[in-house]
């Protein structure tokens, strides 16, 4: 009866969940954008090596924040609508969506400072391939948080 249940929704409802989706969306796609330009400069020498590297961390710049900030805006839009009860805010999926926003913030954060003396720095620099590192990792963390979010695990 609750799968039932779970699939009529409030319209009211739509809105903030599409927003926290669509930022979630971006979120992925920048993040994937911005490892594999890093990734792939490792691979290359000279200027398309740096070119790739400043393009990485641009993306990180200019994509993957604001579209954090929108994902955690929809986050905390879609909870305070539902108004979601103490039972339902100890959920596993809700956990692993707070663990993996709170963590990734933290790491976004690294990186951004990260990328921000490697775009200072000209030449070859370590700092392109932490932060190409990070986002992988980041990546691979929400595709967690995107399969908790529908498959919701101990709902």
């Amino acid at each position: 009866m609750p799968d039932v249940l779970a699939i009529i929704r409030p319209d009211d409802w739509n809105l903030p969940l599409f927003v926290h989706v669509l930022g979630a969306m971006a979120l992925v796609g920048t993040l994937l954008v911005v490892s594999t330009a890093l990734l792939a400069s490792w691979r290359r020498q000279g200027d398309d090596g740096r070119l790739l590297a400043r393009f990485g961390l641009w993306t990180l710049i200019a994509g993957v924040l604001p579209s954090y900030v929108l994902m955690r805006i929809g986050a905390q839009w879609v909870e305070s609508t539902e108004n979601l009860s103490e039972a339902q805010e100890d959920s596993t999926w809700l956990g692993i969506g707070y663990i993996t926003a709170d963590l990734g913030a933290v790491l976004i954060l690294i990186s951004i400072v990260l990328s921000a003396i490697g775009l200072r720095r000209s030449g070859g620099s370590a700092m392109p391939r932490a932060v190409g590192v990070i986002a992988t990792v980041l990546v691979a963390a929400y595709l967690v948080a995107a399969w908790a979010m529908s498959a919701k695990p101990g709902a």
